[in-house]
This record gives structure tokens, C-alpha cells and sequence, in this order.
């Protein structure tokens, strides 16, 4: 019953076969390979547009280098007090970008909140050094709680950021779970909203190693190889990373993975609603679930074998759990199995 992180599910198949079947011979280094072309048009097709693709190796340097790509002097980019940038990047977006900070506004649910980002907006007026510089916003999407920005939410957070003329970046780390809930296409989760940006992740999602930046305007990327060399992601053997995101997007499966991670977080959520010992933190909308629940039971649900994180609540939520319980972070996946989440739904019963 491994319901830790969808980081600790291996590689699907298909997946794995694309790799091997890439090893041999000899084919062009760094991105100029058929295969690489290849992929990246495919990029292109499921965008709708033409779009500028850029392999690399992890979700922290895709988000690293998003914000590095529009840094500016005493530069600060906007995003949630629990987003990823902020939380779990260990200071990279602010080394890679030359010193920029990270700028957190409020809201519930782990999403921005638009009035909060327009009040912390307003104080950043042009030409004041004492303050700095506005330089983007960034949404998570699904967020790290597992809820969604709705279409008309990024669409509103686009019109602010052009009103003060900022690039939006989307960390897509779960962008297919978020994708399929929607029930939307990339084009319209993303530059038809107004987004700029995407931290395009497929490793959470079946793949190996595989992440990708992706400008919806290419003219935005015009520097950016140089950027990407100088923080060591541009990778010789980039086939590799090109060989699993052709599996990746090959019938469909990128989709299909996430809306079975997807249906497991449901299912799991469900046992949880039918539980008297466990109750929801929130309702989850991607492959992550907030179940609340007395410490002594979760000790005993490890003892069975159930494995999931202890989790802080939220700073926008008050307090979730109440004296002697704790709050737990539970992450499907590809592959996670029926059996486990019913299982896991026995011992709660």
C-alpha cells in the first residue's frame, strides 16, 4: 500500500522499452537527433502551436530555469505561500536566477488568491530600487495540496500579469493530472488562458527522468540554450530523455496514466468518506489525497504496511487537525493497483 509519492513508482513499460530500444547505434548529441526533432514537434501538435521545447533532467530545473529565463535586477516572482518554488526547491529558483526572490502571496486551497496577488502587485511600482522589481508569476498546477486553478482562475491571473506586463509560468510537475480532471486540452489549460511558461513533467507520471521546459512564444526562449548549458541541463545523450516522452505521448498514454493515478486518488478518497476513523482535510481534484486521523491509528496503518508522509497543514487553512491527530499526504499513481487502495479502505472500514 505505497502511497508515498508518485516519485517512488518505477518507469511504465512502454516506457522502458522506448529506452531500451534507443541504445544502440550512433545518432547526433545534444537535441539534434531525428528522435529529438521528433518529439519536439510532437510538443508542437498536442500545443496546437508552434512552440519552443527544451529537454531536461529534473522539475527543479525546469522551475529554476522558467524563472531565470525572465529574470531582471532586484527581480521577484509571485507565487503561493505553499507552491513548490518556495517550499521544496531547497533556494535553486533564487541561485539560478542570479538572487531573484520568491515573493508568496496568500490563498486557500493552495491557490493564489487574484485580490492578494493584485495587493502584493500594487506596492512594486516601476522605478522604486528600494523595493525591486516585479518580474513574473507562477501557479502550480495540479497545486502541491492537489487542487486546480479553473480556466477562468488562470485567465484572470493572466489579465493582472499583463497589466503589469509579466510573463506567467504554470509547474506543470503534475500537468497531466491536472489535465484530465479538467478534461480540457493544452491549449487550453495553458497559452490560451494567457500562460507563457510550462515546467512540462512526465516523471511523476510513468516516466524515467524526463522533464521539459516549453515557451508558447519562442521568441521568449531566444537566450535561453545558454541558460540551460550553464546550469549543466544540457544533456549530450538527450535521446534518452527524447526516447521516453515519444513512449510517453505514443496512443495516448501520458493521458491514460494520469486518469488512472487519478481514479486511485477517487477510490481512495471514497474509503475515506465511508471511514469513521479518517476524515478528508479538503476534497482532492488530482492524485493526492489530505486524509486527517488520530496518530495512534495512523502508527497502526504502518504497521500494516501502508506507507504515506506526514503532512503541515497548509498556513491558509488554520488548523486542520485537531489535539493528538495529524494531517497525512496519501499519492497515487500509474501504478497503483485497485487492491491496494481497497485494501488500505479495509483497515480504515
Amino acid at each position: 500500500m505505497h502511497f508515498a509519492s508518485d516519485n517512488w513508482a518505477g518507469a511504465h513499460p512502454k516506457i522502458a522499452e522506448s529506452l531500451v530500444k534507443n541504445t544502440g547505434g550512433f545518432v547526433p548529441a545534444y537535441g539534434s537527433s531525428a528522435l529529438d526533432k521528433a518529439v519536439e514537434q510532437t510538443f508542437c501538435e498536442i500545443f496546437e502551436r508552434e512552440v519552443a521545447v527544451f529537454f531536461v533532467g529534473t522539475g527543479t530545473a525546469a522551475n529554476s530555469l522558467a524563472l531565470a529565463s525572465f529574470a531582471r535586477p532586484g527581480g521577484m516572482t509571485f507565487t503561493h505561500r505553499e507552491a513548490h518554488l518556495i517550499g521544496d526547491e531547497a533556494g535553486a529558483p533564487e541561485f539560478i536566477s542570479a538572487g531573484a526572490r520568491l515573493r508568496p502571496v496568500d490563498g486557500p486551497t493552495g491557490r493564489m488568491d487574484l485580490n492578494n496577488l493584485r495587493s502584493a502587485l500594487e506596492p512594486v511600482t516601476p522605478g522604486n530600487v528600494f523595493i525591486g522589481q516585479a518580474m513574473g508569476v507562477s501557479i502550480t498546477q495540479a497545486t502541491e495540496i492537489g487542487t486546480l486553478y479553473e480556466l477562468a482562475d488562470i485567465a484572470a491571473i493572466s489579465a493582472l500579469c499583463r497589466e503589469h506586463d509579466l510573463p506567467l509560468h504554470m509547474d506543470g510537475a503534475r500537468f497531466a493530472n491536472a489535465l484530465v480532471s479538467l478534461g480540457c486540452s493544452p491549449a487550453d489549460m495553458t497559452w490560451r488562458q494567457g500562460v507563457d511558461i510550462v515546467s512540462f513533467g512526465g516523471t511523476k507520471n510513468g516516466c524515467w527522468c524526463a522533464e521539459a521546459l516549453v515557451f508558447m512564444d519562442p521568441a521568449r526562449a531566444e537566450g535561453f540554450p545558454f541558460l540551460r548549458k550553464r546550469v549543466a541541463q544540457h544533456f549530450s545523450k538527450s535521446r534518452f530523455i527524447a526516447a521516453q516522452f515519444e513512449a510517453y505521448f505514443g496512443g495516448g498514454l501520458w493521458l491514460e496514466l494520469a486518469a488512472h493515478a487519478n481514479a486511485m486518488s477517487a477510490r481512495l478518497a471514497g474509503h475515506i468518506r465511508a471511514s469513521k476513523q479518517l476524515r478528508l482535510a479538503w476534497e482532492p481534484r488530482a492524485n493526492e489525497v489530505f486524509p486527517v486521523m488520530p496518530r495512534e491509528t495512523a502508527a497502526k496503518l504502518r504497521e500494516a504496511g501502508a506507507v504515506f508522509h506526514d503532512w503541515r497543514a497548509p498556513h491558509f487553512e488554520g488548523r486542520v487537525a485537531a489535539e493528538g491527530e495529524s494531517l497525512a499526504r496519501m499519492v497515487t499513481s500509474f501504478a497503483t493497483t485497485p487492491d491496494e487502495v481497497d485494501r488500505f479502505g479495509a483497515l480504515i472500514a
